[in-house]
């Protein structure tokens, strides 16, 4: 009797997988609409709800550095109606600074892919003499700890990007923290903060009408929208890559077969011609990567940021 109970059990999975999806299908973004993330998992939502045949909803569940939407993708079915579409802070920056979270992102989810990534550029406002990132350094040498630079909240990746910057470099700076890239801009336009590291894509627009300027990037290569400014390498301070990214994941359980037609159709949308030329002129780079090539990179960038935030120190406070 056991034996046919777990054979049946075994027989509604599959034909539950095989029929997925059969209604529609929750994305979680932990941040404000209006964001990156919000944008891309608002496309990619609407790619693979035309591919699946099932409308695709974005469900913006902001709060606690994007560990309120995780962790609601956690405690989620792993039946592939729950998804979350999130920055790197949430998969690898947040562990490591907000105690007591609630979730393991290392064991909690299911990585489906990672769809893009874009460098960010250190940027200088209109006020800064500065135009070459060996004048930045000079003036953080002349000046520790005095000069100032703007981020969209500690732990984020502009802020991880000025850490590791000032790490390699030998300098210090004052780290001044917003709630959002958007007033970080604002007051790094108006000259209130003197430099900061920024996501490409939301800064272009600033650099090209020439009211932000533009030192260096933090690929391991020039963003192709930027093709005159060096890399950090390049400008001399090397070891200080790092990249912004987005991720698409699921409550960990998932069935083989449904997390691979979420993969083909996460792979599929973000590969849409119009949409990958769209994102790329806003210097964004598409990855479009495997469940397997995701979840190397995930343990990896875990890693790394580990090592860095305990080395420097950094708290979510």
């Amino acid at each position: 009797m056991k034996k046919v109970l777990m054979a049946l059990a075994a027989s509604v999975a599959l034909s539950a997988a095989a029929a997925w999806p059969d209604k529609s299908v929750n994305i979680i973004v932990p941040f404000p609409p209006g964001g990156s993330t919000d944008t891309i998992a608002r496309a990619m939502a609407q790619h693979m709800g035309e591919k699946l045949g099932q409308p695709f909803v974005v469900d913006n569940r902001p709060g606690a550095t994007g560990t309120i939407g995780a962790t609601a993708v956690k405690r989620a079915a792993p039946d592939g109606y729950t998804l979350l579409v999130a920055s790197l802070g949430p998969f690898v920056i947040a562990p490591h600074l907000v105690k007591n979270i609630p979730y393991d992102a290392v064991k909690d989810f299911d990585y489906i892919s990672l769809p893009v990534q874009a460098p960010n550029v250190l940027v200088a406002s209109p006020a800064q003499k500065a135009r070459t990132l060996a004048e930045v350094v000079a003036a953080l040498k002349a000046q520790p700890g005095k000069i100032s630079f703007a981020s969209s909240g500690n732990g984020s990746s502009d802020h991880l990007s000025a850490e590791l910057f000032w790490q390699q470099s030998g300098t210090s700076g004052v780290h001044v923290p917003y709630k959002g890239g958007a007033p970080a801009i604002n007051d790094l336009l108006g000259g209130q903060v003197d430099f900061s590291f920024q996501n490409v894509n939301a800064v272009l627009q600033h650099i090209r009408a020439g009211k932000l300027h533009a030192i260096a990037v933090t690929g391991d290569r020039r963003s192709p929208v930027l093709p005159d400014v060096p890399t950090l390498a390049e400008a001399g301070v090397k070891g200080a890559e790092v990249y912004s990214w987005q991720g698409m994941a699921a409550p960990k359980g998932l069935s083989a077969e449904v997390k691979k037609k979420l993969a083909d159709a996460a792979i599929q949308a973000i590969s849409e011609p119009v949409l990958k030329k769209r994102l790329a002129d806003q210097g964004m780079e598409i990855v479009a990567n495997t469940p397997e090539e995701f979840a190397a990179f995930q343990a990896r960038e875990y890693t790394r940021w580990k090592t860095l935030i305990e080395a420097r120190k950094i708290t979510a406070d």
